[in-house]
Protein backbone atom coordinates (compact mmCIF):
# COMPACT_ATOMS: atom_id res chain seq x y z
CA UNK A 1 0.00 0.00 0.00
CA UNK A 2 2.16 2.81 -1.28
CA UNK A 3 1.72 6.46 -0.47
CA UNK A 4 0.48 8.12 -3.65
CA UNK A 5 1.37 11.76 -3.58
CA UNK A 6 1.93 14.67 -5.88
CA UNK A 7 5.66 14.96 -5.44
CA UNK A 8 8.70 14.66 -3.27
CA UNK A 9 10.40 17.58 -1.61
CA UNK A 10 14.10 18.29 -1.94
CA UNK A 11 14.78 16.39 1.29
CA UNK A 12 13.04 13.26 -0.06
CA UNK A 13 9.84 13.57 1.96
CA UNK A 14 6.56 12.73 0.27
CA UNK A 15 4.30 15.74 0.01
CA UNK A 16 0.55 15.53 0.53
CA UNK A 17 -2.28 17.68 1.77
CA UNK A 18 -3.94 16.99 5.10
CA UNK A 19 -6.95 15.51 3.26
CA UNK A 20 -4.69 13.19 1.25
CA UNK A 21 -2.96 12.16 4.46
CA UNK A 22 -6.27 11.39 6.17
CA UNK A 23 -7.42 9.25 3.22
CA UNK A 24 -4.09 7.41 3.19
CA UNK A 25 -3.99 6.68 6.93
CA UNK A 26 -7.61 5.49 6.94
CA UNK A 27 -6.62 2.74 4.50
CA UNK A 28 -4.84 1.10 7.44
CA UNK A 29 -8.04 0.94 9.53
CA UNK A 30 -8.30 -2.83 9.09
CA UNK A 31 -11.35 -3.37 11.30
CA UNK A 32 -13.14 -0.32 9.80
CA UNK A 33 -14.08 1.08 13.22
CA UNK A 34 -13.08 4.62 12.23
CA UNK A 35 -10.10 4.65 14.60
CA UNK A 36 -6.41 3.90 14.11
CA UNK A 37 -4.98 1.43 16.61
CA UNK A 38 -1.35 1.09 17.58
CA UNK A 39 -0.98 -1.99 15.34
CA UNK A 40 -2.61 -0.20 12.41
CA UNK A 41 -0.27 2.75 12.86
CA UNK A 42 2.68 0.34 12.99
CA UNK A 43 1.57 -1.03 9.59
CA UNK A 44 1.53 2.52 8.18
CA UNK A 45 5.01 3.17 9.56
CA UNK A 46 6.34 -0.08 8.03
CA UNK A 47 4.79 0.66 4.62
CA UNK A 48 6.31 4.13 4.58
CA UNK A 49 9.75 2.64 5.16
CA UNK A 50 10.06 3.55 8.81
CA UNK A 51 12.14 1.55 11.27
CA UNK A 52 11.09 0.49 14.77
CA UNK A 53 7.42 0.55 13.75
CA UNK A 54 6.03 -0.92 16.97
CA UNK A 55 7.98 1.50 19.16
CA UNK A 56 7.08 4.50 17.01
CA UNK A 57 3.41 3.49 16.83
CA UNK A 58 3.24 3.22 20.62
CA UNK A 59 4.88 6.64 20.89
CA UNK A 60 2.55 8.04 18.22
CA UNK A 61 -0.66 6.87 19.84
CA UNK A 62 0.53 8.03 23.24
CA UNK A 63 1.45 11.48 21.93
CA UNK A 64 -1.69 12.22 19.86
CA UNK A 65 -4.43 10.34 21.75
CA UNK A 66 -6.09 13.33 23.40
CA UNK A 67 -8.97 11.42 25.02
CA UNK A 68 -6.82 8.55 26.31
CA UNK A 69 -8.82 5.72 24.75
CA UNK A 70 -5.76 4.11 23.15
CA UNK A 71 -6.84 4.87 19.58
CA UNK A 72 -6.48 7.76 17.14
CA UNK A 73 -9.92 9.12 16.32
CA UNK A 74 -10.92 11.43 13.47
CA UNK A 75 -10.56 14.53 15.63
CA UNK A 76 -6.99 13.49 16.54
CA UNK A 77 -5.79 12.99 12.94
CA UNK A 78 -4.42 16.52 12.69
CA UNK A 79 -2.10 15.74 15.60
CA UNK A 80 -1.16 12.48 13.88
CA UNK A 81 -0.18 14.47 10.79
CA UNK A 82 2.37 16.36 12.89
CA UNK A 83 3.73 13.04 14.17
CA UNK A 84 3.86 11.72 10.60
CA UNK A 85 6.00 14.63 9.47
CA UNK A 86 8.61 13.58 12.01
CA UNK A 87 8.40 9.79 11.72
CA UNK A 88 6.79 8.79 8.39
CA UNK A 89 8.90 10.86 5.98
CA UNK A 90 5.85 12.93 5.01
CA UNK A 91 5.48 16.67 4.51
CA UNK A 92 1.96 17.98 4.99
CA UNK A 93 1.13 20.81 2.60
CA UNK A 94 -1.12 23.50 3.99
CA UNK A 95 -2.87 24.84 0.91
Amino acid sequence: MAIKTRSYSVDGKREMTIDEFKRWIKKFDEDKDGRISRDELADAIRVSGGWFARRKSKQGVRSVDANGNGFIDDNELKNLAEFAEKHLHVRILHL
